[in-house]
């Protein structure tokens, strides 16, 4: 008798964890198919915002290049009525300036998306080189008064 119980025990033990792990590998098939579907919305939201911050970038420097444009334009009719010395001197600045910005367009018109790491690099770098031409069309805008 207590052979019989323990076999009974034994068999219904063991088609409990049969039946158990059945149901286990469905349950982790179909946590498995979540994981990876939630995985994927994640990245293509990613991807979304990445492209974003790039477009919302490039219209933010497309407006620095108009305001740098703005600057050339006011300087030379400012200038226009320096001596002939000083004139050439400063168109040769503004040719410097405006080669630097075309440059620079070029830089942000040739940019492809290569990953949001590159881009977070190339932004800094980027508006490391803006800030420096728009301080260097500042600089020359502003009268020295000796």
């Amino acid at each position: 008798m207590k052979k019989s119980i323990f076999i009974i025990a034994s068999a219904t033990l063991i088609s409990s964890l049969v039946l158990t792990s059945c149901s286990t590998s469905s349950e982790q098939v179909e946590n498995a198919e979540q994981a990876v579907t939630d995985a994927n919305n994640e990245l293509e939201k990613a991807n979304q915002e990445y492209l974003a911050d790039m477009e919302k970038y490039r219209t933010e420097t497309a407006e620095k290049f108009a305001s740098n444009d703005k600057s050339v334009v006011e300087f030379n009719e400012r200038i226009s009525k320096e001596k002939k010395e000083a004139k050439a001197d400063y168109q040769k600045k503004i040719a410097e300036l405006n080669q630097k910005n075309s440059d620079l367009k070029k830089k942000m018109d040739d940019y492809k998306a290569e990953g949001k790491e590159q881009w977070e690099t190339f932004k800094t770098e980027f508006s490391h080189d803006m800030d420096e031409l728009g301080q260097a069309f500042k600089d020359l805008t502003v009268t020295n008064v000796n």
